[in-house]
């Protein structure tokens, strides 16, 4: 049997008129001077223990300009980079790099062979297959729960 709506709105009123009578309630004087404690303290902090938005504007500025000339700096310096000069210096010091490079990129070829012998049909296939057994998963998880937990 399902209460009535009225009653519903009756009992809420009544709770909500009985909540809304309740006195205040104060914060225990712990609490209370633990907290204005705690802003004191974090008030007293100096400025570069606080959030960049706290910081001096001048020292935000310089900042952001030692910040922009770092990164010009960097940007300049690897410009000239070379990568296959890195790696051949870093090679010609340690032969046990150069041979697993080697080994690398012959597994790499071979794969890639490997998978261009592959029809796109059985790809596809693999594809579907491997989505379907995940939304099977998640289907039965999903039976299981409403079976066994829902109804609690």
């Amino acid at each position: 049997m399902k209460p009535a709506p009225e009653s519903d709105q009756n009992l809420e009123r009544f709770v909500s008129a009985a909540l809304r009578d309740l006195p205040a309630r104060r914060a225990p004087r712990s609490l209370e001077s633990r907290v204005l404690a705690e802003l004191e303290r974090r008030a007293a902090l100096p400025w570069w223990h606080k959030s960049f938005a706290h910081w001096p504007v001048a020292v935000r500025g310089a900042f952001l300009v030692v910040s922009a000339a770092f990164a010009g700096a960097l940007v300049w310096a690897l410009a000239g980079f070379d990568a296959t000069q890195a790696v051949n210096t870093v090679s010609a010091d340690f032969t046990w790099v150069a041979t697993l490079r080697d080994v690398t990129a012959s597994l790499l070829d071979f794969g890639a062979i490997m998978f261009r012998g592959i029809s796109p049909v059985w790809i596809y296939g693999g594809l579907a297959a491997i989505v379907s057994l995940y939304a099977m998963l998640f289907g039965l998880g999903t039976a299981a729960y409403r079976t066994l937990f829902a109804n609690r």
